[in-house]
């Protein structure tokens, strides 16, 4: 396996409720900034297109189709800059129904891959959007075999271990987390990235949305549970190196992967 290294900006920002335009135009703003410190993949929070919290009226209007005018601007904007997207919106599907989407574009502007959110998180996003019935997409690309996960799914160890043993090194999160479930951040993202074995970037808002105050603390953890990079309450742009040699050593003195009996599991 070739030595290839990866480096990636994760876009912690304040959530901006029913601001497309604006949010499109920051999103913009923030692809130039990652591609001037070198990254190659830039991760918005979780439907960071619309905001968070907006309710089911808004999240009928602002629905964009799979091909829709969001998904044409991103592309754009992936193109312009050089750089691979994966951001969050409210897709709205064919058969009339709004999935919490997230949509991997490459740096060619091409879409490689959609996963829509399949464990929802309470009334918030109940109210807004169905659940989705696809298990999350692990995806190549620039030599990674990459796995989608949204926000409240990174917290179920059986969604970060099926994209596991389907070959993904890393697993990028956008997320919406409050700032009352810090636990994710301090416990559950060290050890599903130990367990499981494999790089995870999580990238959240931060600030306030309506009642939901954020917490912040967007997070890459390595495949050894270390903390690589870490943000803290206010709006920050982290870029962090993932290497491969990391992977593969961890891999080596954690394999459990290789040694998970899957005949009594």
């Amino acid at each position: 396996m070739a030595d290839i290294d990866v480096r990636i900006a994760l876009w912690q920002c304040e959530s901006r409720p029913l601001q497309v335009e604006a949010n499109l135009t920051r999103l913009d703003a923030t692809a130039a900034v990652a591609t001037a410190r070198g990254a190659q993949l830039l991760i918005a929070p979780e439907m960071v297109v619309t905001g968070y919290a907006i309710g089911p009226d808004a999240a009928d209007r602002l629905a964009d189709a799979p091909d829709g005018p969001v998904a044409q601007r991103v592309r754009d904007i992936a193109r312009s800059h050089d750089i691979a997207i994966l951001y969050g919106c409210v897709e709205l599907a064919p058969d009339g129904r709004r999935f919490n989407a997230i949509r991997l574009v490459d740096r060619l502007g091409s879409a490689i891959a959609t996963h829509h959110k399949t464990q929802l998180f309470g009334d918030i996003d109940r109210r807004m959007v169905a659940p989705g019935s696809s298990r999350p997409p692990v995806v190549e690309w620039a030599g990674w075999r990459v796995g989608l996960l949204t926000c409240y799914e990174v917290e179920f160890p059986e969604l970060v271990r099926s994209c596991a043993r389907r070959g993904a090194d890393l697993i990028c999160v956008p997320t919406a987390n409050m700032i009352d479930y810090d636990v994710v951040q301090e416990v559950l993202l060290p050890a599903r990235a130990l367990e499981s074995q494999v790089f995870l970037a999580y990238a959240n808002y931060c600030g306030a949305e309506g009642d939901l105050v954020y917490g912040g603390r967007s997070t890459v953890v390595s495949p050894t549970s270390a903390v690589l990079a870490q943000a803290g309450l206010e709006p920050e742009l982290l870029v962090v190196d993932l290497d491969r040699p990391t992977l593969e050593e961890s891999r080596e003195t954690y394999p459990y992967l290789r040694d998970l009996r899957t005949d009594v599991c």
